[in-house]
Parts: structure tokens; C-alpha cells; sequence
């Protein structure tokens, strides 16, 4: 039940929730309150004391309007709505005292630090400060810290707001941090010197309000105002995080989260936040034909004879790879279809019914993980497959859910319940009474590892038995960004992977996961020089995820779509362009010239997508499967680092692969 009081924040009378801290109060009604530790997704530390008002009638002293709440305050004498005062003579006083003591000890590097420009210090010294300073003692230095390749660490920069404390511990899962000592000697720091480790241990650079932790890979290569900044998704996974890419010129210098509450929150992977040197790196600039087993450069005209010779009277399949926006997948199933042939987009083999949604998306959102009781795991590691949708899983183990796994027993960053690690646990649970959890809000999540197998359809049918008889929302942890969308436009073929190796010429659209057996020939457009390439006749250069417009699917089912942040390097194109200029050679024009009639064509044949950042709601209907075997299941994702061509290509995911792997062969001392 809502408490709802009214308060008056600078002579403005609000209403707000009596469980609301002021900070959050005057949040809502429009009044900014500078702040360094108080961030809405940890917990309150109330140790900055920035955020200081005046509470009238209160004590004599300002108070800090993150740590006391509406239901705290006191009314007038005469009952009139208590008033708190947040650009009061006492306040602005608090405020540069609390600022004057911040900066006794700040260095004067703003010069060369890396968040100049980007700093709330900066900006709050400059809004709430003094332009003087009484102190003339030698400021404190402290040593910096080693946490790993991601993070640079400038500790005597640090203020101790705790809020990289705060993260790593709750939302990330990991305890490697805190802070030591008392008065002057207090410093934030790693427990026995160790390095993070975390998938999402990147996110405390954003968190961090002055220059004490700040990113390695990107220090000092540009500065905030020199970059171009184009809002976009996420294809490391399948969450469908939505970030921000930041471009200097052609080169893309940095990925950071944007805030969307329904799916990534404010948090992203180390992979999607790191993963641009591999942009760089390994790029296909320039078609090539293969003669005499070797490959040899060839221009535009040239290469699309080439292809087109090929697939004239073939028998001809499309593979749909991972990274593939929904256009390009209904592209190619137009042109493919067209010479007669199938496209398929599970290539790695998962048993996905083609025209049942609620089997192929669910019918859980994210967001549901928030609020749920109990939450079932089935062959799937949120923490490697879906890193920030572990995190939301770990919220709601917090808030008291309990969470079950059938599989492979893997660190999820909070304890749960390890069932079993295969079929048997299933069968076993189906025939168990499930009245005590039909009755509170459930989820069950299974991941490719259960379903990319050869009694997958079973374990699919079972699985969607026991959410039935739960009364649970059923999700998929999908690894590929691009494939609910190519499921959505239809991409499969009747038997599955199999007829597209049945076939004489294969139309590789950017699939590097799988090796493609010898005798077809096969044509591959990609952008990176990865496997697809190396087993190619023909390839044809085209865009990474950040050089086109593009629409994405999430595992939830939620279209988003990702703009243009650059431009191809080399001769590389779009990947519908090629689609398109390559159906001109084969005398089989698809109906559109550019991306918004492509866009317009696609939505008409499957109007869902066009509802962007909606989850559209799926009819439930469980499929039928045959026997489960007895094999245990096996996680889809063994090196979180090293899932598609663009993170293969990135020597810093390299590096961060060597150290996971060096970690976990560490040799233990004997007890």
C-alpha cells in the first residue's frame, strides 16, 4: 500500500511515495541535488555528503537527503506539509564546505585526466565550489592499484563514495573490493593486491564520479567533445544492451551503456564495452574469388558475376549468422528463396519450432526476472551467455527468490540450487507436486545447451511442460543477437542445418561458429577474415554491426534498432546492398533501393516488427517431443571472450581469454 505524503521543496508543493528518500523527492519534481556516493541502483552509503538540504523545523544542521526518507520529515505546528529547503544560505554554505574538503586532497590533474570533461567533480566544483582554497598543506598521494587490463586505476584522484565498492559487491558478485584503514590513511583498495575478477566489472568506470578508475584500453586517445556519439544495440549477446557507440572520425573509439530499464538497466558486458580494437582488426576491405585453391583480390563487378555464375541453376541454401540484423535475414531469405532454394538461421543446430513464438522467444520479459519468487535454469550460464542478465538474476536472489539449475555446476556470481545436469532432473521435477510454487511469480530459462542437441525438441517440450504446470513465464537464453529476428522472417529450413549442406552452393551470410563441410561451393559475405571466410570461394566484403542500420531482436522478443555509427573501411558494403545489387545479376531484382523501403517491406510481412521496444505478447502452445537421453547438458558458451568473429579479431579480448583460462588452471596449495 502506497504511502503518498505531501512535502514542499522550494516553495513548490509535491506529492511523493512516504518510502521515497528526498534526494529521489526532489528528483521528481524537478530539482537537482548534486551528489557523488547516492547512486538508484546500489545501496545508501551517505558518505559524500553532498546531497546536504535543509529540513525547516528539523535540526539545526542540513540534512543529507539521500539517507532520510519523506515518512521521516515532520509536519509544521499546525499540521501544514513539512518544508525542506535545497538552495537555502545553510545549504550553498554546507555544499562548499563539503567541496572545499573534497579538493584539500584532489590532485590538479584535469589536464590530463580522462574523465576531463565528462567529471562530476569538475562540473559540481564549477556549480556548488569556491574558487579559492584555504589549505596549503601537501596533499595526500596514494599508491595506484593493479586491477586488471580493463580498469587504470589514479587512486589518489579517489573521493571514497564507495560506489565501485558498492557495485562490484552487489550487483557484480564479487567481494575483491574495499575499503581499508580510518581518517587520512582511508583508501578504497583490492583485498591481497588481487585483480577483478568479474564480466561486468567495466561498469565501475561509468560509476566512478571523478578520474580514480577510468579505462585502459581507451586512455588517452580522445576527449568527450571530440567524439560523435550515435545510439545503437548490442550484438555480443542476445540481451540486446542498449549502448552508445563513440566515434573520432572513422574509428571507433569506445562503447558505453545507455539506460533502458527494461532490458540492460545501466549496466553493460565487458565484452560489449571492450570489444572495438576488434573492429579494426582482420577486416575483409575487398571482394575475392578463390582460383587454383588460393584467393585473389577482385573488384565489385567482378565478384557479383562471379556469384551469380555460381548460383544460376544451382541447387542453392543461405546460412544466417549470428551477428545478422533482421533485415539482412529477410533479405537473403527473399533472394535465396527466390532461385528455389532454403535459408536457415540455427546453425548451431538448436531444435527451434519455426512457427510457434512462445517456443522460439517465450512468453517472459526481462523485466519479470525482477519480481520473481523462484527461478528454474535449465542447460544455460546466465554469467558467461548473458552477463548483465545474471546480474538481474542476482537481484532478485537478493530480494529472497530462490534459483535452480539443471546442468553444469558453474560460478553464477549468488548460490542456488544445483538439481541435477541433465534430462533425468527434468523428468524427475514433472512429476512432482509444484502447487506451492504455481502460486508465486516463477520464470524458467533454458539455454541453447539444452536445446542445441539431438533430443532438443524433447528437452524444448519438457521444459515448456514443466513452466505450464509451474504456472511460470517461460524464457530463452539465446547466444545469437541476430537469431530471433531470422527466426522471426522465417529463416529455416525444414530439416534444419542439414539441407543447407545437402546443397550445391551455400550463400554464407556472415556464420563463422560452424565449419561447413567440403563440396559445396560456398559464397561468404562477412566483415571480419574469421572461419566463414577461410572456407570460402567467394567473398564478399561487408559491415560490422556499427557501420549500418540495423534491426535487432532480443531474447525477449523485443525489436530495437541499432543506427549507423561509421562507414565500412575499404570497398566493404551493406549487407542488404550486396543482397540487392547481387539479385540484379541473377535477374531476380528484390523490390527495394534502399534500407527504408527494405524496412517498410519487412514490417508488412511481419507487422510485430514494427512495434520498436515492444514486447509483443505470445500465444502459449507447447510443443510435442519425442525421448530425452540420458547425456548430461553442456553449457553453449565455453570462452565468454571469443563467441563471434569481432571479439576473435580483438587482441584485448585475447588477453582477457589467456587470463580467465590461466586463472582457472591455477595450481591450489595442499591444505
Amino acid at each position: 500500500m502506497s504511502d503518498i505524503r505531501k512535502i514542499i521543496i522550494d516553495g513548490k508543493e509535491v506529492e511523493a511515495d512516504g518510502a521515497m528518500t528526498l534526494i529521489q523527492a526532489c528528483e521528481q519534481a524537478g530539482v537537482e541535488v548534486p551528489r557523488f556516493c547516492y547512486h538508484e541502483r546500489l545501496t545508501i552509503a551517505g558518505n559524500c555528503r553532498m546531497c546536504l538540504v535543509e529540513v525547516v523545523g528539523g535540526p539545526p544542521k542540513p540534512a543529507a537527503s539521500c539517507a532520510m526518507q519523506v515518512r521521516d520529515l515532520r509536519p509544521g505546528p499546525e499540521g501544514q506539509p513539512p518544508v525542506v529547503k535545497t538552495n537555502s544560505p545553510m545549504v550553498k554554505k554546507a555544499r562548499e564546505g563539503v567541496m572545499e574538503f573534497l579538493l584539500i586532497n584532489h590532485p590538479l590533474d584535469c589536464p590530463i585526466c580522462d574523465q576531463g570533461g565528462e567529471c562530476d567533480l569538475q562540473d559540481q566544483a564549477m556549480a556548488y565550489g569556491v574558487d579559492f582554497s584555504r589549505y596549503r598543506e601537501p596533499k595526500r598521494a596514494t599508491e595506484d592499484l593493479d586491477l586488471g587490463p580493463l580498469v587504470e586505476t589514479h587512486m589518489t584522484r579517489c573521493i571514497s563514495c564507495t560506489r565501485c565498492v558498492r557495485f562490484t559487491t552487489e550487483v557484480a558478485g564479487i567481494t575483491q573490493m574495499g575499503q581499508t584503514g580510518r581518517g587520512e590513511d582511508a583508501e578504497i583498495t583490492a583485498y591481497l593486491g588481487e585483480t577483478l575478477d568479474s564480466n561486468m566489472q567495466g561498469n565501475i568506470i561509468d560509476l566512478c564520479p571523478v578520474g580514480a578508475l577510468v579505462s585502459k584500453p581507451y586512455a588517452f586517445t580522445a576527449r568527450p567533445w571530440e567524439l560523435t556519439k550515435t545510439e545503437s544495440i548490442d550484438v555480443m549477446d542476445a540481451l540486446g544492451s542498449n549502448i552508445r557507440v563513440d566515434t573520432k572520425g572513422r574509428e571507433v573509439m569506445r562503447f558505453l551503456p545507455r539506460n533502458h530499464d527494461g532490458v540492460n538497466e545501466e549496466w553493460i558486458s565487458d565484452k560489449t564495452r571492450f570489444v572495438w580494437d576488434g573492429l579494426r582488426r582482420q577486416r575483409l576491405d575487398t571482394p575475392y574469388i578463390r582460383e587454383n585453391g588460393k584467393l585473389r583480390r577482385a573488384d565489385w563487378p567482378e565478384a557479383l558475376a562471379a556469384a551469380a555464375a555460381a548460383m544460376k541453376g544451382k541447387k542453392v541454401a543461405g546460412l544466417v549468422g549470428d551477428l545478422v540484423s533482421t533485415e539482412a535475414a529477410f533479405a537473403l531469405k527473399q533472394l535465396v528463396e527466390g532461385q528455389g532454394g532454403v535459408v536457415e538461421c540455427r546453425t548451431d543446430g538448436a531444435k527451434l519450432p519455426a512457427d510457434n513464438r512462445s517456443a522460439y522467444v517465450g512468453t517472459g520479459m526481462i523485466e519479470d526476472l525482477d519480481d520473481a519468487q523462484a527461478i528454474m535454469i535449465i542447460g544455460a550460464n546466465p554469467a558467461v551467455e548473458a552477463p548483465v542478465m545474471n546480474a538481474r538474476i542476482r537481484k532478485a536472489w537478493i530480494k529472497g527468490a530462490s534459483v535452480g539449475v539443471i546442468g553444469e555446476a558453474v560460478d553464477m556470481t549468488f548460490p542456488y540450487d544445483h538439481l541435477g545436469t541433465g534430462p533425468d532432473t527434468l523428468t524427475d521435477l514433472l512429476g512432482r507436486d509444484h502447487s506451492d510454487v504455481a502460486e508465486k511469480p516463477s520464470v524458467v530459462i533454458v539455454g541453447m545447451g539444452a536445446l542445441a542437441r539431438e533430443d532438443g525438441a524433447a528437452v524444448l517440450a519438457n521444459a515448456m511442460e514443466l513452466a505450464e504446470s509451474t504456472k511460470s513465464r517461460f524464457m530463452l537464453l539465446h547466444t545469437a543477437a541476430g537469431r530471433v529476428g531470422a527466426m522471426d522472417v522465417g529463416a529455416v529450413a525444414p530439416n534444419g542445418i542439414a539441407d543447407v549442406f545437402a546443397a550445391d552452393v551455400i550463400y554464407n551470410l556472415g556464420a563463422d561458429e560452424g565449419d561447413i563441410p567440403a563440396g559445396p561451393f560456398v559464397i561468404y559475405q562477412g566483415s571480419h577474415g574469421d572461419r566463414g571466410a577461410h572456407r570460402a570461394d567467394i567473398i564478399l566484403p561487408a559491415a560490422a554491426y556499427t557501420e549500418e542500420p540495423g534491426l535487432f531482436v532480443n531474447l525477449e522478443g523485443r525489436p530495437q534498432i541499432a543506427q549507423r555509427a561509421g562507414f565500412a573501411p575499404g570497398q566493404a558494403k551493406e549487407n542488404w546492398a550486396i543482397l540487392r545489387a547481387l539479385s540484379a545479376e541473377l535477374d531476380a531484382v528484390l523490390p527495394y533501393d534502399s534500407i527504408a523501403a527494405l524496412r517498410q517491406a519487412l514490417v508488412k510481412a511481419h507487422p510485430h516488427l514494427g512495434q520498436v521496444d515492444e514486447v509483443a505478447q505470445n500465444d502459449w502452445s507447447v510443443v510435442s517431443g519425442g525421448a530425452m537421453d540420458a547425456a548430461p547438458f553442456r553449457n553453449a558458451v565455453e570462452d565468454f571472450y571469443l563467441t563471434n568473429p569481432v571479439a576473435r579479431a580483438s587482441s584485448l579480448m585475447a588477453e582477457l581469454s589467456a587470463n580467465a583460462k590461466a586463472r582457472r588452471a591455477e595450481a591450489m596449495a595442499a591444505e
